[in-house]
């Protein structure tokens, strides 16, 4: 693959669209300050700043009616917080209550899930920001009047930026997901070129479950964009890149097959670094493709048909008499399959021009719901439910951290202690001590930078700077979180000194208020906790049922009917194996007593992964070689294998009532002929698999759902 070099003049394309938003909310929260300075004086505008700042976390890289919608609530929600504020500031023991209420209600908002976020911490920021104008300075409800006029100017702002960037978001979002399928493609392929092919080592498979996770972020973030486009030819090409990678997506799952059946030896491991080659190659153009599209350019040709493997093993150092060699042109074939929807990916990209598979209907239902049901508030108002105990255990947080900041031996600063507590204090364990150890990081860099930048003795610096963090703090948050503190501290300590400029900074009560409100966020994180080990029965079950739901359609011959509720099934069964590997990886920061059992689990992951690869291959080979497969024969072959798969990932029968599943020789099941000749003895050797896989799902969900104490 030549190297692609991007002129100068074409590199600002390649601003990824998380900075680009940053920049533009740091845009609008200085034209919110100018526009009100100018109207109403310095310090309303400072005001009105700091309503600007709340509205714009819940302004993300969206379409326009996933834009609107957050920033107004999140505006509304700080006013109401400032209004309470300005009402209890002359009440300190009454604002402690206060404090507690907003930080309930807010936190309460998470049972809309991930989106809640920005918005479920607008008015806890707002809270921050109307506590750190000193009483006596302004009146009280001059704050909350300018933090209102601040959030609802920026409301347009958002607007208006939304709808103008709405074609340059899609395009990078679907940069991104060919950006994130190369990646994974390339970790794919490292994890190849290690020591050995056992996927089920978690250390080796670290970088491939993070390039999975981030793939399925950014087709789902691509989804919402592009499906919502309008009509057009743009739509058209934009919708078939998109299935496409979905494709590529499950033949590089598929990618993992057979692969431990090459051995470690000399020829086994020369397999794999072919293999590996192969990957890295294909990982490169989706790579260009992505520079391709970010830039508006053509993507680079394959150098020497570097993308056709057809030759790739015609030097295997394997014995003729070796059962491997049966293995290989199956593995010709898979990656020949990869090569192909790349080249298509890049013919596109050049201006050809190709129907979707699905209509524009059809794909609107894989557009993620942006409605905010109440029911799925009231679900939540339940002893057990997390989002309940997070909300109680963050409220008696907060109000701790103001009572505590009055018998402080130091000058501390009430709304700094509680703004530690409210960025650290998470909803489990683990996310909590990451943001712990970076929040105290980026505070001491960012104290560390106010004071070189307050040695300048400029009035025009500390402006524009503050300005920069504010863009860097909302770009950074949700990516690299000690770039965000950092950020964040430089900015608050800035906005204190552009309010009150005869002031002096305390860098020093910063510090110590932010090492106590980290302190106090860790251990407040054991109050009322709710371990991961609540949720696992019923997310391993989620998960059988999404598999079992998935299979029912791949194990279908006629491939065209239900296309719609096969992709969803699909996305579905991806959907609960990423949140099973999640609720693995947050448990692992809790107490060894309450901890998920992660070795089963990782079995029950590596053998649903499998599944999943297994499903895959049956679907692309009854779609692709749908004409070589007799009726009368492949129809019972499948209904069979489901009936059995389906009774596998049934944990409601009793453990007695199915076999454990045998061992099985694979080498010895694979055909004389290659799956070019003729693919039906191939097919029934994948049912085969499938059906084992499924019996080890079944054995590894059992043992992860035994209670530790029963466990032999």
């Amino acid at each position: 693959m030549r190297t692609r070099t991007v002129p100068a003049r074409l590199k600002l394309l390649q601003v990824p669209a998380y900075l680009l938003n940053g920049l533009l909310v740091a845009l609008g929260a200085g034209c919110v300050r100018l526009a009100v300075g100018a109207l109403a004086g310095p310090l309303a505008g400072q005001l009105a700043l700091s309503g600007a700042l709340c509205a714009s976390l819940a302004d993300k890289p969206n379409t326009l009616a996933r834009t609107w919608r957050p920033v107004f609530v999140a505006a509304t929600l700080s006013f109401v917080a400032a209004l309470i504020d300005a009402a209890l500031k002359t009440h300190p023991i009454g604002l402690g209550v206060g404090i507690a209420v907003i930080g309930f209600g807010a936190t309460l908002l998470l049972a809309w899930g991930q989106r809640a976020g920005p918005v479920s911490f607008a008015p806890v920021l707002a809270l921050i920001f109307s506590m750190a104008v000193p009483l006596g300075s302004t009146p009280p409800w001059n704050v909350a009047l300018w933090n209102g006029v601040g959030g609802l100017v920026y409301l347009g702002w958002a607007i208006l930026t939304c709808r103008l960037m709405q074609r340059r978001y899609r395009t990078l979002a679907l940069a991104d997901v060919l950006q994130a399928a190369g990646d994974a493609v390339n970790a794919r392929a490292q994890l190849l070129q290690s020591r050995t092919a056992d996927f089920t080592d978690s250390v080796t498979t670290q970088a491939w479950v993070r390039s999975e996770s981030a793939l399925a972020d950014a087709l789902q973030a691509a989804r919402d964009f592009v499906y919502v486009a309008p009509a057009g030819a743009e739509y058209e090409r934009n919708c078939a890149l998109l299935l496409r990678i979905f494709d590529l997506r499950d033949l590089l799952l598929a990618s993992r097959l057979d692969l431990d059946l090459v051995g470690t030896d000399d020829a086994g491991r020369w397999i794999l670094r072919r293999i590996a080659q192969a990957l890295r190659q294909v990982g490169l153009a989706m790579e260009s493709a992505a520079v391709a599209l970010r830039t508006g350019t053509a993507p680079v040709e394959p150098a020497g048909g570097e993308l056709d493997p057809q030759s790739l093993f015609d030097s295997a150092p394997l014995a003729a008499a070796d059962p491997r060699v049966r293995l290989l042109p199956a593995m010709v074939h898979r990656l020949r399959n990869l090569a192909g929807d790349v080249r298509r990916i890049h013919a596109l990209l050049r201006g050809a021009s190709e129907t979707p598979a699905l209509t524009r209907v059809q794909l609107q239902r894989f557009v993620d719901s942006d409605r905010w049901s109440l029911g799925e508030l009231t679900a939540q108002l339940s002893w057990q439910s997390p989002v309940l105990r997070h909300a109680l255990r963050f409220c008696a947080a907060l109000a701790a951290a103001y009572y505590i900041s009055f018998a402080l031996p130091w000058a501390s600063h009430p709304h700094w202690l509680i703004l530690s507590v409210a960025v650290v204090l998470r909803g489990n364990l683990e996310q909590t001590l990451s943001r712990r150890n970076m929040r105290i990081f980026g505070t001491l860099l960012g104290c560390a930078a106010v004071v070189v930048l307050m040695r300048l003795q400029s009035s025009f610096v500390p402006t524009l700077v503050f300005l920069l963090a504010v863009g860097v703090a909302h770009a950074f948050a949700l990516r690299r979180y000690w770039v965000a503190a950092t950020a964040a501290t430089i900015m608050a300590l800035l906005q204190a000194h552009l309010v009150n400029p005869g002031g002096r900074l305390p860098i020093g009560e910063r510090v110590a208020d932010t090492l106590l409100g980290a302190l106090l966020a860790w251990g407040f994180s054991y109050v009322l906790p709710s371990w991961e080990r609540r949720r696992l029965p019923q997310t391993i079950g989620r998960t059988l049922q999404e598999l079992k739901a998935y299979a029912r359609y791949a194990l279908q011959l006629d491939t065209g009917s239900d296309a719609v509720e096969q992709r969803l099934a699909r996305r579905r069964a991806y959907e609960s194996l990423s949140d099973l590997a999640a609720l693995m990886q947050r448990s692992s920061a809790e107490p060894k007593a309450v901890r998920v059992p992660s070795a089963q689990l990782a079995v029950l992951l590596d053998h649903g992964q499998r599944l999943m690869a297994h499903l895959s291959m049956v679907r692309m080979t009854l779609t692709r070689r749908r004409a070589e497969l007799p009726d009368p024969s492949t129809r019972p072959l499948l209904g069979e294998a489901l009936q059995e798969v389906q009774a596998q990932l049934d944990l409601q029968r009793p453990s007695g009532t199915l076999p454990p599943p045998p061992g099985i020789d694979e080498l010895a099941l694979l055909p004389s002929e290659t799956p070019t000749q003729v693919i039906t003895p191939w097919l029934v050797r994948r049912l085969q698999l499938l059906v084992h896989e499924a019996g080890l799902i079944h054995t590894a969900a059992r043992l992860a759902s035994t209670p530790p104490e029963t466990r032999t």
